[in-house]
């Protein structure tokens, strides 16, 4: 081990500072790197800088950096480009630049299904945002005597004439020395809606300082043909950047070591043809929308040449049905997938429709039903617990316009108690929308137990009969609290903050996809 001179930090073996450094977010790598030389020197130890993730726009309000943040992605693709085997890009638009982002993982999503319980690998090592300057901007590298990546004596990007240069020059040498190993885009549709940007014909119209849409689009393109050994490519609601011809592009290598494949956008024509996926044999995990789903790629996915599909994500929104999946389909994918599972989250989908998808040879794992008029019936409740008894672990029901409908037309029968009764592998429950009777919350909680590792049912939702404030001593919240904590083995409450219970809904999708799919 090499010792420097001195007392304190100082004395530290270089291995003991990487290690150290392992444990900071990238902006703090910097600032550390700036105290002296030989910390600067440690920071480009390889094994530090495997994952990262920026940000596209979004600014200081949005969780990305403005324009004069450019050089530091420079920088950080110069210097550290080749070590990255993670990489993860997220879309704010409306201001323009790359940067740092924030992890921000939804309260109730921390908890939901095992592969929840660690921090994203891609996300993990990501710190905060913010204005100051890191001190690496003002101190010139010993390694190569660069100027820093964010220094005074640079005119924003904007401005200066000798920007873009400069970009294309850094991402020609990242491109050069790329050796990804997974690609994760997402676009953030919460700041898209926010911006009035969600309405406008696509993205293409979109300017991003002095670059537009299409030159990332070539970026991706670039990426995903300079790769060799991918084997996770994400890009979900990225509204246009991502097109149907993108995929085209993968590497012949990087197509035999491919994995997990996740195209979603539902305001565009589908992203990946039946082709395509031919040429993808070792695919393990998908995510597409439902409509995606159709009888030709049931078939390829069937194929016995092919591996095993063990983990299939789809996003029910508005479905156009016809072409999809049959009962037929799903039973020939499972002879050949024995370990399939499958997680759908339906926007806004009626009862009607949502029982012309569930069919009975579907591994349904996990359920999302999300909406914001539209209400779940007690009939597709009683639907999912006959066909999904052995295989159901995660069931949300969220609606967010105000009412609050009653799923029981017999308060003694309940739906949500029957399945919870026949679903014997739920271990997540959350509520948010619909009423929950008091006394059903604790069937629920004496019915499943320890083993239902999250019950989350927003106060708003419970309601109690009448009769209890009569006959039922005490406080009859205080009452429910202790009842269902009893039945479930540990302290619980209901959720006073309905906002802890819901969230963005493709914001969730594409975090819970992440977990699915990476739970396998």
């Amino acid at each position: 081990m090499a010792l420097c001179g001195g007392v304190g930090a100082m004395a530290l073996p270089s291995e003991l500072i990487v290690h150290v450094f392992s444990f900071l977010s990238d902006r703090d790598k910097l600032r550390a790197s700036a105290a002296c030389s030989r910390w600067r020197e440690c920071l480009f130890y390889p094994a530090l800088w495997t994952r990262l993730t920026l940000r596209l726009g979004g600014g200081s309000n949005g969780g990305g950096c403005g324009s004069e943040d450019r050089p530091k992605l420079e920088f950080l693709m110069r210097k550290f480009g080749s070590f990255v085997r993670e990489l993860q890009l997220e879309l704010a638009p409306g201001y323009g630049s790359l940067g740092p982002v924030d992890q921000e993982p939804s309260p109730v999503d921390g908890s939901l299904g095992p592969g929840n319980q660690e921090p994203s690998p891609v996300d993990g090592s990501l710190g905060p945002v913010n204005q100051e300057p890191s001190p690496v901007d003002q101190e010139p590298s010993p390694v190569n005597q660069e100027p820093s990546p964010g220094g005074t004596d640079q005119a924003p990007p904007g401005r200066d004439p000798h920007s873009s240069r400069r970009w294309r020059e850094a991402t020609a040498t990242y491109l050069d020395q790329v050796n990804l190993k997974k690609l994760s885009l997402y676009g953030d549709t919460c700041v898209l809606q926010e911006e009035g940007l969600l309405d406008t014909s696509y993205l293409q119209d979109i300017h991003q300082g002095d670059q537009k849409i299409k030159e990332i689009q070539k970026l991706f393109m670039e990426l995903l043909s300079s790769s060799r050994q991918l084997r996770w490519l994400s890009c979900g609601f990225m509204l246009g950047l991502v097109t149907p011809s993108s995929l085209a592009s993968l590497s012949n290598p990087s197509a035999q070591s491919l994995q997990h494949l996740s195209l979603l956008d539902h305001q565009m024509a589908p992203l990946i043809c039946p082709l395509e996926v031919e040429r993808l044999s070792g695919l393990r995990s998908l995510a597409l929308d439902f409509s995606d789903l159709t009888s030709e790629l049931c078939g390829l996915l069937a194929s016995p040449q092919r591996a095993p599909l063990h983990r299939l994500s789809l996003l029910l929104n508005a479905p156009a049905l016809e072409g999809t999946a049959t009962d037929e389909d799903w039973k020939a994918m499972v002879r050949v997938s024995a370990n399939l599972r499958v997680y759908i989250m339906a926007l806004e989908v009626d009862g009607a429709e949502l029982l012309r998808v569930l069919k009975p040879s579907l591994p349904l794992e996990r359920l999302h039903l999300d909406s914001y008029s539209s209400a779940v019936t007690d009939g597709a409740l009683e639907l999912v617990a006959q066909q999904y008894n052995k295989t159901l672990t995660h069931l949300l029901l969220l609606r967010d316009d105000g009412h609050f409908p009653d799923l029981s037309v017999n308060r003694n029968e309940d739906p949500l108690v029957l399945l919870a009764w026949r679903c014997s592998q739920l271990a997540v429950l959350v509520i948010h929308g619909y009423t929950v009777w008091s006394h059903n919350l604790v069937a629920i909680s004496r019915l499943r137990g320890s083993s239902l590792r999250v019950l989350a049912v927003s106060e708003e939702s419970i309601d109690f009969d009448p009769d209890q404030w009569t006959y039922v001593e005490g406080d009859p919240v205080h009452n429910l609290v202790k009842e269902v904590s009893l039945g479930l083995g540990r302290v619980w409450h209901p959720c006073l903050d309905s906002n802890l219970v819901l969230s963005e809904p493709t914001q969730h999708f594409h975090r819970e996809m992440h977990a699915f799919s990476t739970g396998m």
